[in-house]
């Protein structure tokens, strides 16, 4: 159903640990990518979602390519064309929970009759006439419970073109920002290492040891 500006937005919204926010590339112009500064200065960790951007980050987040499979999003902010916000909505329908949908936020101009008319017939919680970071500046929102700063990782080919992969993990609270310049396999925070169904998550999980947490399995492949 609809969500309009109130109570139960606003505690769907300030309860998100995590917001994803498709269209959120590297150029700074674009409300996308401002988003990510303001909504994680309140306490969000986003994760941005732009194709072409994947594997480098804006203000210490990571860009993911797509949203992997295996991982339940609670919010999902849609900066894009109508036609491609439809194809969003339609992999969420496929591949989410309907027990745990994500509330979905139409930014203004993002905003499909068939994609809003499937979330209305399956009783998902939407937003549209609004925006996100608007909404959460106007009414004092924050993240209630924050897991700032983020753990997160990423593989990439060797620019070596031997064949192998170059593993590292990196925080979201780094001052420096990653531009990726090779081919990318993976990337994503430590909580999608652990849900991921993509096979590089996968396949780092098998090679934990008796007693290693997922955090110190991460770090010592990229020592």
């Amino acid at each position: 159903m609809q969500l309009v500006d109130g109570d139960r937005l606003h505690s769907v919204v300030r309860s998100a640990k995590v917001i994803h926010i498709f269209g959120a590339g590297l150029n700074p112009e674009k409300p996308a990518h401002k988003a990510v500064h303001e909504l994680s200065a309140r306490g969000w960790a986003i994760a941005p979602i732009h194709p072409r951007d994947a594997g480098s980050t804006i203000n210490g987040f990571p860009i993911r390519p797509g949203l992997d499979k295996g991982i339940a999003p609670e919010i999902v902010v849609l900066f894009l064309a109508p036609e491609r916000a439809r194809g969003v909505v339609r992999n969420l329908i496929i591949n989410q929970d309907s027990e745990n949908f994500p509330l979905v936020w139409f930014q203004h101009g993002a905003e499909d009759g068939d994609a809003i008319s499937a979330l209305e017939e399956m009783g998902a919680d939407y937003v549209i006439d609004d925006c996100i970071v608007v909404n959460s500046n106007t009414n004092d929102i924050h993240c209630e419970d924050s897991i700032l700063p983020q753990t997160w990782c990423l593989q990439t080919a060797s620019e070596d073109g031997d064949g192998c992969s170059v593993w590292t993990v990196h925080s979201s609270d780094s001052e420096v920002e990653v531009k990726n310049s090779s081919e990318l396999e993976w990337v994503g925070s430590l909580d999608d290492l652990s849900k991921s169904k993509h096979t590089i998550p996968r396949y780092i999980r098998s090679l934990k040891q008796n007693n290693e947490s997922l955090l110190d399995l991460a770090n010592r492949l990229a020592n």
